[in-house]
């Protein structure tokens, strides 16, 4: 029997996995509905995240799905959370998991049983129309996000107790019309920062965003109108990523982001431009930027009566909104502190899944990762894997050697990534869903594939990773996964060319000019 706390991406697929491996899932979720992030509520409800009704996935739907469920195909390229919810709700019924979920129910605690050595189970304390049920699972999956508690560090910007304008988190933000005529300060630069900037200065008399480090900006709209994460997501560019020395390739990188506009022309460039950068991703901010619409100045120095005073800059900025993009924190309150170690805004665990100390491996924590790419396809394999190590079909290595990795990737990411409270949960996306997969047997083996399937495989390789990949071998194959990767392109046009010109062609280079180019160029690479 496995606990499954909160019924959104996460919750969803871990369900769904656990049925798959013959597990007995039940899901706990506070409110009366699935979704988790994507459900849109105009009023915020306490210990669930909190969206504006704006928001559109920053990851292309080929990129997001499940590896087994793919988006209809007029679904359009990047959704609309009330599509990206409704795609939800498709899942939960194909798979039937609603029937496997308790909702309105609130979970209260989870504590170890009393021979949990031996057995390692646990005691789950829910709590339903005001009584409480304790009930004892074998196994339990942490699914209740990380979106939910802000993180609003007051005590770093100076003067604001005496600032007699109006400030709040972003989590409060839903609509405009609270900036009509108003001059507005937004603090941070992260994708829900640039958003709301972007939103305000169609109605504030002047937005202002400060960022003390810069962020790279990404288009969705990428090279050729193709999705951003369709042409950087391959295994090609993950290749090179990974391969080429650190400097140089940044410096791709860098080259690539610099291609859309010169970041430092519009006060943008990161701090330190060899560093890695979660990018941001935002069609309008340059557009707006260059029509005077949205300022960029530095961090915050001083906040005064009526007005902010950045840093290098002599002048004070008169303001009357502050708006703090400044992130979550991790916080699990079910939790005994010592089961899951939250350290400076960091959870120790083993491929950020497992906590390394237990005894027995029976708790995962799933989707407590921000990789450059799509979290529901990361989830899903956190959850195939999950499933398989508590059926124990898998094994975790020793703790020695699970808490040296933690230790050492702690330390490497802070060296590239810098102290910021998030920065330890990014990760390369498509090494990591790689790694996981090989732990199950699902990685797809691009050199078996060459002389069985050949065009598969060269898809594969230069072609986005995209989740059905997974879906090739191992357990949970799916019949329809070769069918899936083929056809991939198809659906991201389907909805977009709705207008066909008498005479025009295909987008794509003729078939046989891209095997010829592929085979050239995988001769090349495997032979290296």
């Amino acid at each position: 029997r496995v606990a499954v706390v909160g019924a959104g991406v996460s919750g969803l697929a871990a369900t769904k996995c656990c049925l798959d491996e013959g597990l007995e899932p039940t899901c706990f979720e506070q409110s009366q509905d699935i979704g988790g992030l994507w459900r849109y509520t105009e009023h915020i409800e306490a210990g669930r995240p909190s969206l504006y009704p704006s928001v559109i996935s920053n990851t292309s739907k080929e990129m997001s799905a499940f590896s087994d469920f793919p988006f209809p195909e007029h679904f359009p390229v990047f959704l609309p959370n009330a599509l990206l919810l409704d795609y939800l709700r498709r899942y939960a019924e194909h798979f039937s998991l609603r029937e496997h979920i308790r909702f309105g129910t609130t979970v209260v605690s989870i504590r170890k049983h009393p021979d949990f050595a031996t057995t390692g189970q646990w005691n789950v304390v829910t709590e339903a129309g005001g009584k409480q049920t304790s009930d004892v699972f074998d196994a339990v999956m942490v699914c209740s996000g990380s979106f939910w508690e802000p993180s609003l560090p007051l005590q770093c910007f100076p003067g604001i107790e005496r600032f007699r304008g109006q400030y709040f988190h972003s989590r409060q933000y839903k609509h405009p019309d609270v900036f009509q005529g108003k001059r507005v300060l937004v603090v941070g630069m992260g994708n829900s920062g640039v958003d709301i900037a972007v939103e305000a200065s169609r109605v504030a008399a002047k937005v202002t965003i400060s960022t003390s480090r810069g962020a790279w900006l990404l288009s969705r709209v990428f090279e050729r109108g193709y999705p951003w994460d369709m042409v950087l997501n391959t295994r090609l560019m993950s290749l090179i990523k990974t391969n080429l020395p650190g400097p140089l390739s940044w410096r791709l990188i860098n080259y690539k982001v610099n291609q859309w506009f010169n970041h430092e022309n519009y006060g943008l460039q990161p701090e330190n431009s060899w560093l890695v950068r979660e990018p941001v991703l935002n069609n309008d901010l340059p557009s707006y930027i260059l029509t005077g619409r949205i300022t960029i100045k530095p961090g915050v120095k001083e906040f005064r009566d009526n007005s902010v005073l950045f840093h290098n800059c002599p002048e004070e900025e008169p303001i009357d909104i502050v708006v703090f993009c400044t992130g979550y924190t991790i916080s699990f309150p079910f939790l005994e502190e010592s089961v899951v170690r939250v350290e400076n805004k960091h959870a120790s665990l083993y491929k950020y899944v497992f906590p390394t100390h237990l005894q027995k491996p029976t708790l995962a924590v799933l989707g407590l990762i921000k990789p450059l790419g799509a979290i529901m396809p990361v989830a899903e394999m956190q959850a195939r894997w999950v499933s398989r190590v508590f059926k124990g079909l898998c094994q975790l290595p020793p703790q020695s050697v699970m808490e040296k990795e933690v230790n050492e990737k702690k330390k490497n990411q802070v060296q590239w990534f810098g102290l910021t409270f998030d920065e330890v949960l990014k990760t390369e996306w498509l090494v990591y869903l790689d790694t996981l997969a090989s732990f199950i047997g699902a990685k797809p083996s691009v050199l078996g594939l060459l002389c069985t399937d050949p065009w598969l495989a060269l898809t594969i390789f230069f072609g986005p990773c995209s989740p059905y990949q997974y879906r090739l071998r191992g357990p949970g194959r799916w019949e329809g996964a070769r069918q899936a990767i083929l056809t991939q392109w198809d659906r991201v046009l389907k909805p977009t060319r709705t207008r066909v010109p008498a005479g025009s062609s295909s987008s794509f280079p003729s078939l046989l000019a891209v095997v010829g180019l592929l085979l050239l160029l995988a001769a090349v690479i495997f032979g290296f």
